[in-house]
C-alpha cells in the first residue's frame, strides 16, 4: 500500500469554538496517538484528508510542523448531512509491526438462479504488516447453491493477512428466492374468479 502524504500543523487550541473556527478554515482537527507517546493535536487540509480518506485503511504520512510519522485513521468523525470530515483520530504505526483492521469484503460471480445472495458481513478483522495491508477480500459465488453459507475462516485472504474475526461468522449465504405470498394468490384467484362470473353474466344477457 503506498503512502499518501499530508502536511501537518501543531494545534494548540482545543474546544469546539476552536475547532469550528479550524473548519471554517477547510482543515480538520485530528489527534495522533499511539506507542505510549503522547497524544499530538494536529491540524490537516481538509480536502487532502477527504480524499485519503476514499482509500480504506489508508496510510498516511504526516509531515511538518517538527512532525514525520505514519499513521492509519482508526476513528473519523464527519457531518451527519454534508459529509465533511470534522475530526480524525490517527493510529501512529511503525514499518514492520502487525496492526488489526477491518477490510472490505466483495463478490464475484452470481449465485444459482434459483437463490439470491445475503452479504451479511461487509468487512472482515484481519491482522496485517502496517505498510502491507490488503485492499479487501474477493470471494467467488458464481453458481452456489441455496443453501450455501461461507464462514469467515473459509476466506482466502490476502498473503501476509492473517484472521482475527470470529472464523465461524458467517459472511454471506445464498437464500431462495421468496415466493408469492398464500394470501396474494388467493386474491388474485378472487379476482379472476369475479371477472370470470362477469364475463358469463354478460354473455347470459
Amino acid at each position: 500500500m503506498s503512502e499518501v502524504r499530508i502536511a501537518a500543523e501543531s494545534r494548540t487550541t482545543f474546544g469546539k469554538g476552536a475547532a469550528r473556527k479550524i473548519r471554517r478554515a477547510d482543515k480538520v482537527p485530528a489527534v495522533l496517538y499511539g506507542h505510549g507517546i503522547e497524544p499530538k493535536h494536529l491540524t490537516l487540509p481538509g480536502h487532502e484528508v477527504l480524499l485519503a480518506l476514499r482509500t480504506p485503511n489508508v496510510l498516511i504520512r504526516l509531515q511538518g510542523d517538527g512532525v514525520d510519522e505514519l499513521a492509519l485513521p482508526k476513528g473519523v468523525q464527519r457531518d451527519p448531512i454534508k459529509g465533511f470530515v470534522e475530526h480524525v483520530d490517527l493510529l501512529l504505526v511503525k514499518r514492520g509491526e502487525k496492526v488489526t483492521v477491518e477490510i472490505p469484503v466483495t463478490t464475484v460471480g452470481d449465485v444459482n438462479s434459483e437463490g439470491i445472495l445475503d452479504l451479511q458481513m461487509t468487512s472482515v478483522a484481519v491482522e496485517a504488516e502496517a505498510t502491507h495491508i490488503p485492499t479487501g477480500v474477493e470471494v467467488d459465488v458464481e453458481g452456489l447453491e441455496v443453501g450455501t453459507a461461507i464462514t469467515a475462516g473459509e476466506l482466502k485472504l490476502p498473503q501476509g493477512a492473517t484472521l482475527t474475526a470470529d472464523p465461524e461468522a458467517v459472511i454471506l449465504q445464498v437464500s431462495a428466492k421468496p415466493t408469492e405470498a398464500p394470501e396474494e394468490e388467493a386474491a388474485e384467484g378472487e379476482v379472476a374468479e369475479a371477472a370470470t362470473e362477469g364475463e358469463s353474466a354478460e354473455a347470459a344477457e
